[in-house]
């Protein structure tokens, strides 16, 4: 069996040094708000490009805590509105929700599957207070006139960088383009802990200053609490693991956009929809506007699809099968309709993709994707 993302074999690229990480963090002592999670803010921060970064528990604190900031801060409050993608991991939608806060779904445009960037103003209220961006699948998701729209109504852009961690829009890393980032560092993300792990970035000290309290219980100095927080720390196993993995970052992500150019140009069945890049002038294996944390293709069959390529020893993963406005959790969003978004949910389907397939286990995938016939 070809794994949709084989771990254990990812991990074991740096095992000596993880296992090293390990003895060190166990040795000293001291496992939450030390010497590891400082080292690995500090060159995280660099990293991006931003003069803050802090590490949470999970990617979904991470944009719980900057949304929660904002409202301490004063700039939002209950029902106030926030721009998200429809076709978004409910997470992002999740964190708007728990703030008290709005989602206004938007569809995606659809070819990137990025949020459609020309739909934003017509959603724009008076209630509203923030654009959501969702780099999705490893996309940028940018353009100058979301920085213009956001000007002109006075809104904060939040981005989602739970799976374009190393992208960039020219010179700039996503995770440094809006206001501030949520990142996810859950294992089968591009930089992956070995367990749950997220962070924000922002360049706005005093949001940044208390998202960190907001983090540790709404405290700046132990038993005084300032907020009404939560307990969300990055703690310094996962943080010691993350500063390893970050020195390899740079190299796995463009070893991600050589397999991503090999899919594009040999997977060549009539029936399969390839993946889009917004930013097709350049070469794929040139391209830093996608990191390829997914490589999606769209098929009509989808279903049989996988079944497919399950009896041909190859396992792939759907993201994702039911969009957040028709979950059980969000049962009032039911009855609205995003064809755009629920076509894309009953069609894509991820193929395996990361820096450890071998030439051929790709060569198995592009061919059983090749010879699937409906």
């Amino acid at each position: 069996m070809i794994k949709f993302l084989d771990l254990q074999k990812i991990n074991a690229t740096y095992s000596d040094e993880l296992k090293l990480a390990a003895s060190e963090v166990i040795d000293s002592g001291w496992f939450l708000m030390g010497e590891k999670v400082n080292k690995f803010e500090k060159n995280l921060a660099t990293y991006i490009g931003s003069s803050n970064a802090i590490g949470v528990g999970n990617g979904l604190d991470a944009l719980r805590l900057i949304l929660k900031g904002y409202i301490e801060l004063g700039y939002m409050s209950e029902g106030d509105e926030v721009i998200v993608p429809a076709n978004t991991y409910i997470a992002s939608i999740l964190a708007i929700t728990e703030n008290k806060l709005k989602p206004v779904l938007v569809e995606p445009n659809n070819l990137t599957f990025n949020l459609d960037i020309d739909l934003i103003e017509k959603n724009i209220t008076t209630r509203t207070k923030a654009i959501m961006i969702v780099h999705l699948y490893g996309q940028v998701c940018w353009s100058n006139s979301i920085k213009d729209l956001a000007k002109k109504y006075n809104l904060k852009i939040i981005e989602d960088n739970a799976q374009a961690f190393g992208a960039q829009y020219g010179s700039v890393k996503t995770g440094a383009l809006g206001d501030a980032a949520g990142f996810s560092f859950y294992p089968g993300k591009n930089l992956g802990a070995l367990g749950d792990a997220g962070a924000v970035t922002t360049n706005d000290n005093e949001l940044a200053e208390i998202i960190r309290a907001l983090g540790n219980y709404g405290s700046k100095k132990k038993y005084f609490n300032e907020y009404q927080g939560l307990n969300s720390r990055l703690d310094e196993m996962q943080a010691a693991f993350l500063d390893i993995k970050l020195k390899y970052i740079e190299n796995e992500n463009q070893q991600r956009r050589q397999l991503a150019s090999i899919y594009l140009n040999k997977i060549n069945n009539k029936d399969v929809v390839l993946p889009f890049s917004s930013n097709n002038a350049i070469k794929v294996e040139n391209n830093k506007e996608h990191v390829w944390h997914l490589f999606v293709i769209r098929h009509s069959k989808r279903n049989q699809l996988q079944d497919y390529l399950t009896k041909c020893g190859i396992e792939t993963l759907i993201h994702y099968p039911i969009p957040a406005s028709k979950q059980l959790a969000y049962k009032e969003m039911n009855e609205l309709n995003f064809p755009i978004t629920n076509s894309i949910h009953n069609e894509v389907l991820s193929l395996p993709i990361s820096p450890v397939m071998t030439d051929k286990e790709v060569a198995i995938v592009i061919n059983a994707v090749n010879s699937f016939k409906c």
